[in-house]
Parts: structure tokens; sequence; C-alpha cells
């Protein structure tokens, strides 16, 4: 079995993210990017099930600018067995909207024909939550989100997922689309022996154009903020007075 794992390169999670003085994005100068953490789980997953000899094969995949070769290479390191890099943007600020990654997959996978695509559930810069849904929905195929647990028996996917109840339980046929929660594994660290044997894996790299797909932005970003801060609390003499100021000056009673 194939296991497809898209990959995006992010502001590393340590990073603290600082807004543009005119308002018009995030500053990345000189700031640290990394592989997006929910995708480092799906890699994670995916070579657990290789070692699990489930899996025969995990192909990693990234879509954006060419430094995301680096973030192919990291996924190589830790047990990845080739890249595809699909270079669609010029400049790091570009951020390829959730519909057109999707149908890049979706091409990816028609042409590698995985049984299973792992991805994280979102990415930690933009927070969409929504290309793993887009492409299966563009596949036909059977998805699960938000997994916490997965196991694969008899050409079924029984994955368990964290809902505001509690847990649940879903079983989808392969092939499908899943897309992976923070606590479903640990990732491993990349080994140096292991960063040296990734230089020599093969890293493909390709265009939107190679597949038919348009990228040109359908949505137009209007401004950039950070939130407001947050005021500083008040100290209150007694229980009455909490209570006072919960009626009367919050209204929440």
């Amino acid at each position: 079995m194939k296991v497809l794992v898209p990959v995006k390169r992010v502001i590393d999670y340590n990073v603290q993210v600082r807004v543009k003085p005119d308002g018009t994005g995030v500053n990345l100068a000189n700031v640290k990017m990394s592989m997006n953490p929910f995708d480092e789980n799906a890699m994670e997953e995916a070579i657990r099930l290789k070692d699990a000899k489930l899996a025969s094969e995990v192909v990693a995949v990234s879509i954006g600018v060419k430094q995301a070769q680096d973030t192919l290479r990291m996924a190589m390191a830790v047990g990845a067995d080739r890249g595809i890099l699909i270079e669609a943007a010029d400049a790091v600020e570009t951020d390829i909207e959730p519909l057109a990654v999707a149908k890049l997959l979706r091409a990816v996978v028609e042409a590698e024909q995985p049984q299973l695509v792992l991805m994280g559930k979102q990415a930690i810069d933009n927070d969409m939550n929504a290309t793993g849904q887009m492409l299966a929905a563009l596949l036909g195929w059977g998805q699960a989100t938000f997994a916490s647990k997965i196991e694969l028996a008899d050409g079924r996917a029984t994955v368990t997922r964290e809902v505001d109840e509690g847990e649940q339980v879903v079983s989808v046929a392969l092939p499908a689309v899943i897309s992976v929660d923070l606590r479903l594994n640990q990732p491993r660290y990349a080994t140096l022996p292991n960063i040296m044997k990734a230089k020599k894996k093969p890293l493909e790299v390709k265009t939107p154009a190679d597949y038919g797909v348009d990228v040109t932005p359908r949505l137009t970003v209007l401004g950039v903020a950070e939130p407001p801060r947050r005021a500083a609390g008040v100290r209150v003499g007694s229980a009455e007075e909490l209570v006072q100021k919960l009626k009367v000056e919050a209204g929440v009673l």
C-alpha cells in the first residue's frame, strides 16, 4: 500500500509571529520555517504503517516555494521514501489557497495512485482546516478527520476522532483521506545520518502547469492585524463585590 503525505512549510511554532507595520501581512524576513506540526504527525503515522509492513511506500508532497525542498528533505530524513515538490509560488509570502492545493493533490493522487492520504488537519499559519475535506470531495473518496488513532485492517481504516462530546469511532473504506490531530502520536526526530541519506533520495520538482491546475487566488487579503491586547484584571475585596461586578458591570449574571 502506498501512502501519500502532504507537508507544508510554515513559520516554526516556536517563533512569535509579527505583523508588518503596513498591515499587509506577516513579517517573514529571517524567520525560521519548519514543517507544519500536524503534518509531522501524519508523516510519523505513515512511517509507523511502513514499519508495521502495512505500507510499502511513503511519498511526501509539498506545494509552495522552492525553499519547501528543505521541508521535503526533512520528511525523507524521518522516513519518507521520496518527495514531490510543486513550485506554485515565487514569493514566500504567497499562500496557496486550500481549493488550489486540493486540486493539485488530486492530480498527484491520480498520478501516484496511493491507497491512503494522511495529512494534518490544518496548517498553523492560516488554520483553514479545509484542504483534506476538499481533496476527499474532489476524489470521491471517504474521509475521516481529527484522527487521534488509526487502525488498518481488511481494506478499511478504523479512526478514533475527538469531538465536542468525547470520542467518536468511524470506519472508512480505502482508499481514503484521513486528517490527523496532534494526539495521534509523537513524531520522531531526524538523526544526522538520516539527514545526510535524505539528500540522496529522489525529489521530483513539478509546477501547477504540469497538472493543468490554475492556482490564481480567489480571495483578497484586505488587511492583517494583531489581536487586541487583553485588558488587565480587577481585584475585588469580597465574593459579594465579585457577584455585584459580574451582575452590574459584566452583565453575565
